[in-house]
């Protein structure tokens, strides 16, 4: 599996599995286990989603050695604040069934995330947390966070995806050795991203799908890329993206499908974005 080296020196998988809007407790179970098995050590998760428990059954069940999953979970707005994220860190361990997470994430920008921030700090420091991070960071608030704290964030999860590739954020982002990790990485099937001409007839030339040629260019991009599915084999599928290599032409050719605005999630208005997206205050 290729690697990325964070910028506390920690390494992590590129390429991962989220479970983002997995709702059925025992169809997540069962995709996190067809992702580990598939060969996937990142897995992606968060405490507003409702199934961290079933991914950590899932991680018992697989047998694969802890120390060989990289395992992401996030801490939700209505956690914001020191005392409730040390609290809901303590619940996400619990359902994960860990005593350690590999990356722990502020969701959104909302709320005391100064307080959810000195808590990943001082879980961080206390080896609980192997790296920290954000996501959903606009460059504002990003700067915002970096001057007022000593550790700079390892990972801003964001909106990425060939029709909002965010180069004035990522450029922000390189400045400070911040690696972009993609939620969405398929823009949810915008712009009909799985039949687009430009990706499709990229990947045909590889033998592969616009979806794998997507991936393919966030991993050389150097970004993070999390995809969800839940049949079998489009996770493997997903996960066939290492025997070929876009060229720089391919590359080009991304490159100008960019809308230069994010499609999904404007953070600004979320809270709207919630309501579309189902997104609920549980843990």
């Amino acid at each position: 599996m290729q690697q990325l080296q964070l910028n506390n020196g920690v390494t992590m998988p590129q390429l991962g599995y989220g479970v983002f809007q997995i709702d059925d407790l025992a169809q997540c179970e069962q995709s996190v286990l067809d992702a580990l098995q598939t060969g996937y050590r990142l897995i992606d998760t968060a405490a507003c989603y409702g199934n961290e428990a079933a991914v950590g059954r899932a991680i018992a069940k697989s047998g694969v050695p802890r120390r060989e999953i990289f395992i992401s979970s996030k801490v939700w707005i209505q956690d914001s604040g020191y005392d409730k994220t040390m609290a809901s860190f303590r619940k996400t361990l619990e359902n994960l069934q860990t005593d350690y997470l590999d990356l722990y994430l502020i969701h959104m920008p909302y709320g005391d995330y100064f307080g959810s921030w000195r808590a990943l700090q001082d879980l961080y420091r206390a080896g609980k947390i192997r790296a920290i991070g954000v996501c959903n960071f606009l460059p504002d608030r990003l700067v915002d966070l970096i001057a007022s704290f000593d550790i700079v964030p390892a990972i801003n999860q964001i909106e990425l995806h060939p029709f909002a590739q965010r180069h004035d954020l990522r450029e922000l982002m390189d400045k400070y050795r911040i690696t972009p990790m993609a939620w969405a990485p398929f823009a949810e099937g915008q712009h009909h991203l799985f039949t687009d001409p430009t990706l499709s007839a990229i990947g045909a030339q590889y033998g592969k799908t616009a979806a794998q040629t997507t991936l393919r260019w966030l991993l050389q991009s150097g970004i993070i890329a999390i995809p969800k599915s839940v049949h079998l084999e489009r996770i493997r599928q997903n996960f066939a993206v290492f025997d070929f290599t876009l060229s720089d032409s391919d590359m080009a050719q991304i490159a100008e499908l960019d809308t230069g605005q994010p499609l999904i999630l404007d953070v600004a208005t979320c809270k709207e974005a919630y309501r579309l997206h189902g997104i609920t205050f549980v843990q």
